[in-house]
């Protein structure tokens, strides 16, 4: 898919992977194109669903959500209709940032950012205790994070 994307297109991309809070004249002189260029190209990034999201990064440290917990989730019956359900209760969780299905090992992994302790015990008393199709659950904590980015790895852009 990457074949379809011009080098203006990954110019565009990476520059909004880096800092999508640019103006569009702002963003247009980065990638070196007119401002009316720059537009029609990102709203075809966004229309076409590369760009599926625009948002801003927040310090969970400074807002108060400072444990961040990876767990895995092994469910007892693993039935498309068992899987489904786990699936939507998590996604629909404040607390869950990130609802992998994985195979093989566990059935899911999330990554879960929450306050403080009793925070974490109040989530897995709703999403994990109270369901009695979850089998096993491991609970990873983060001591440090030594590296965080939401970048995806482009090919070489030309600036």
């Amino acid at each position: 898919m990457i074949d379809q994307f011009d080098a203006l297109d990954l110019r565009l991309l990476d520059s909004l992977q880096n800092d999508d809070s640019l103006s569009n004249q702002d963003l247009a002189a980065r990638v070196a194109v007119s401002p009316a260029t720059c537009l029609r190209r990102v709203k075809r990034l966004l229309d076409s669903g590369v760009v599926e999201r625009r948002v801003a990064l927040l310090s969970p440290d400074k807002l108060g959500a400072g444990l961040s917990v990876i767990l895995e989730i092994t469910l007892d019956r693993q039935g498309a209709e068992h899987l489904d359900a786990f699936e939507g209760r998590a996604v629909a969780e404040a607390a869950v940032q990130q609802c992998w299905r994985v195979s093989p090992g566990p059935d899911f992994v999330l990554v879960v950012q929450v306050a403080d302790m009793p925070a974490y015990h109040a989530l897995t008393q709703r999403l994990l205790t109270q369901d009695a199709n979850v089998r096993n659950i491991k609970a990873f904590f983060s001591v440090k994070r030594a590296k965080f980015d939401t970048r995806i790895a482009l090919p070489a852009v030309s600036a």
